[in-house]
């Protein structure tokens, strides 16, 4: 992707440790050149909005509710793609991996084949150059489902896959530690009675036991020799931990405990929790808080799960709301740091030789306002 050169003057730029004000120049490759204060120059006045890398996001599902936005209703697969960038550009995300679901409940409405519908729409985005964000498919393993292993089979043959984060939703564990949790959210979804819901936690637990245990050790086996990332999601327990380290883990995926995110990280793995969780103020299952995690110093990553814009809110609060966190520290959790925990060491930082994913950003009444969106130096929202 080839740029015009260009200055961004007049600008408060959130470097890597430190908030300056001057400006930034990128080159015909699109990469970053240079910063600085030159004076006398022409170049997009940045108005003193904030100045900074474009958001690198690593998990989020939202793009199903573009491609089946009602149930049994299906969006043409590359227009919900498309309208899907077009969301996740506007948030400032410039960097994103589409979570897919592999292993599906029965009754689910979306199945493997819908999944692959969607990574040919986000490949053929990409090659068609339709796309304002630059994409990447995560593949969300379900390893307590019967088809997990089938599903995943789809997409053996796929460069796209960077990540897959090995989830078991199995009630009485992880995410539904709390079986009132659990209850409360299928019941309301399925709408079962107590003596459906008794059975239904049954048989799952039952799958489980008998599946998730060989799974999980057979997609780990698959990702690693494909050089693929793997993310443990919802460890609760020291010995979840010990098991994702077993795995080559790389990334711990929504941590319900602080025994657990404090594990991960002191293993070198980076901590991501949800963005929408600090925005909130808490988890919506009832778990760990993020801030909480910030505050111990054991947060690395946020991700904006199900709400795309809450990724740029999150850290900005993160900056006001935590004394020992500065802008510069809130901001890495969502560039340098997902970038580098994902190999991709070509963005993520205003630095030059790096790409010019840029975004311009005004604070008004403490909501961002994302005002501009550049990816490798051309201008995509």
């Amino acid at each position: 992707m080839s740029a015009t050169p260009q200055v961004f003057k007049n600008a408060t730029l959130i470097l890597a440790d430190e908030v300056i004000d001057g400006s930034l120049t990128v080159g015909e490759t699109g990469r970053i050149s240079g910063t600085g204060s030159p004076t006398g120059v022409a170049g997009h006045d940045c108005e003193g909005d904030y100045l900074l890398p474009g958001l690198v996001e690593l998990h989020t599902d939202h793009l199903e509710t573009h491609y089946a936005p009602r149930p049994k209703v299906r969006w043409n697969p590359v227009s919900a793609v498309q309208a899907h960038d077009a969301q996740i550009a506007c948030s400032g995300i410039t960097t994103v991996f589409d979570a897919l679901r592999v292993g599906m409940d029965e009754d689910a409405d979306l199945r493997y084949p819908d999944m692959r519908k969607l990574a040919d729409a986000i490949e053929t985005g990409q090659r068609e150059n339709r796309l304002r964000a630059d994409h990447f498919i995560h593949l969300r393993c379900e390893v307590s489902a019967p088809d997990v292993l089938e599903a995943f089979e789809v997409f053996k043959d796929d460069d796209s896959i960077r990540l897959i984060s090995l989830m078991d939703h199995t009630p009485g564990q992880r995410q539904f530690v709390s079986l009132d949790a659990y209850k409360i959210y299928y019941q309301g979804k399925k709408g079962f009675s107590d003596a459906e819901m008794e059975v239904f936690i049954r048989r799952r637990q039952e799958r489980a036991s008998g599946l998730a245990p060989d799974n999980r050790k057979k997609l780990s086996d698959i990702a690693q020799a494909r050089g693929i990332a793997i993310a443990s999601h919802d460890d609760a327990t020291r010995e979840h931990v010990d098991e994702a380290i077993g795995l080559h883990t790389r990334i711990a995926e929504f941590p319900t405990t602080v025994e657990a995110a404090k594990a991960s990280h002191d293993a070198g793995m980076a901590v991501l929790m949800g963005a929408p969780n600090v925005v909130r103020g808490g988890s919506h299952s009832g778990n760990v808080s993020a801030k909480e995690l910030a505050e111990a110093g054991v947060l690395d990553v946020l991700s904006s799960d199900y709400v795309p814009i809450s990724l740029l809110q999150a850290a900005f609060q993160l900056a006001a709301d935590i004394e020992t966190i500065s802008l510069p520290e809130a901001v890495r959790t969502v560039t340098s740091t997902p970038a580098a925990a994902i190999g991709l060491t070509d963005r993520g930082a205003l630095q030059p030789g790096l790409r010019a994913d840029l975004i311009q950003v005004k604070m008004v009444g403490g909501i961002p306002i994302v005002r501009g969106v550049w990816r490798e130096g051309r201008r995509v929202a």
